[in-house]
């Protein structure tokens, strides 16, 4: 993994897979303004099987950044976003990329919102017909759509390591029976809210992960990360959507499918590093993800 930037004013505390945080040095004082902050910086590192590449994808990180800001201004709920803009007090380096967000006190809870089966939803209903202990009808195959959207919920993991699918037993036990109602609650109503709109522009929400931290001053529970993203979301193609076999997804798919060839020449179940991607791979995986942005928001996206 790359070394994060240096950025004047802020202090680097913690990388993930693909996101930076950093908090105000002592001398940051427009940062300091919006109160208790950290800088969100999403890079262009790309994770898969649990392994952060070293090939990186250009403007990947940009694309996160905006499309997250744009269904922030499209859900009607409390997150955590305070500020975007250089003269608010992120660095023009990381402008585009990054955003000041209020410092929540994070849920230990991946919280998913499936409205069809598919990847490790499918694999625990073939075993068992239920996905999360939930049972679900007979018959159903890689791509169907449920009769309504489930919360199916993940405890998280270190960097590295895969979530474990989770019961809502299990999220009650972590983080007690009203928080996790509300948890539940919250999560199908963005993903409802979320696939009403993906659909209107021809994009199928399969399913997504979000997640939410208390704001340690009001109290509220607030939307936190990013927020249905390529990352954290599987988007198909409406038009092409075909229950009964893998769909092809907004995301990271020509990684995943390269890295499992006999080309790449790499054990996804090894403990060797992942090798380099090669040009064709990069370039098509940063234009699937630039598609997502552009046929979602329906707005060009700019690299500036």
């Amino acid at each position: 993994m790359r070394t994060p930037t240096e950025l004047t004013g802020w202090v680097h505390t913690y990388s993930g897979k693909v996101r930076d945080l950093y908090v105000p040095a002592e001398d940051n004082a427009v940062a300091k303004a919006h109160g208790d902050v950290v800088l969100v910086v999403a890079s262009d590192r790309i994770s898969a099987f649990d392994s952060v590449l070293d090939s990186e994808i250009p403007d990947k990180g940009r694309v996160l950044t905006q499309l997250s800001l744009w269904w922030f201004s499209q859900l009607n709920v409390p997150h955590h976003v305070v500020a975007t803009a250089v003269e608010d007090g992120v660095p023009k380096a990381v402008h585009g990329r990054a955003m000041i967000c209020k410092k929540l006190t994070m849920f230990p809870v991946e919280c998913i919102a499936r409205g069809y089966l598919t990847g490790s939803g499918l694999i625990e209903y073939n075993e068992h017909q239920t996905v999360c202990s939930l049972p679900l009808p007979a018959g159903l195959v890689d791509g169907s759509r449920l009769a309504e959207p489930i919360f199916t919920p993940s405890a998280k993991a270190e960097v590295g390591e895969h979530d474990e699918n989770i019961t809502f037993g299990a999220v009650q036990q972590l983080v007690g029976a009203q928080v996790a109602e509300e948890l539940r609650e919250r999560t199908l109503e963005i993903y409802s809210r979320a696939e009403r709109i993906a659909r209107s522009r021809g994009i199928i929400l399969a399913d997504t992960k979000v997640e939410f931290g208390v704001d340690p001053i009001t109290g509220v529970i607030t939307l936190g990360d990013e927020v249905l993203t390529p990352d954290s979301s599987r988007f198909w193609a409406a038009d092409t959507w075909e229950p009964g076999k893998a769909q092809p997804s907004f995301d990271k798919q020509y990684v995943r499918d390269w890295l499992k060839s006999a080309e790449s020449g790499w054990d996804p179940k090894s403990n060797t590093p992942p090798p380099a991607l090669p040009a064709v791979v990069i370039e098509r995986t940063r234009e699937r993800y630039i598609e997502a942005y552009q046929k979602l928001t329906g707005e060009e996206f700019s690299a500036v």
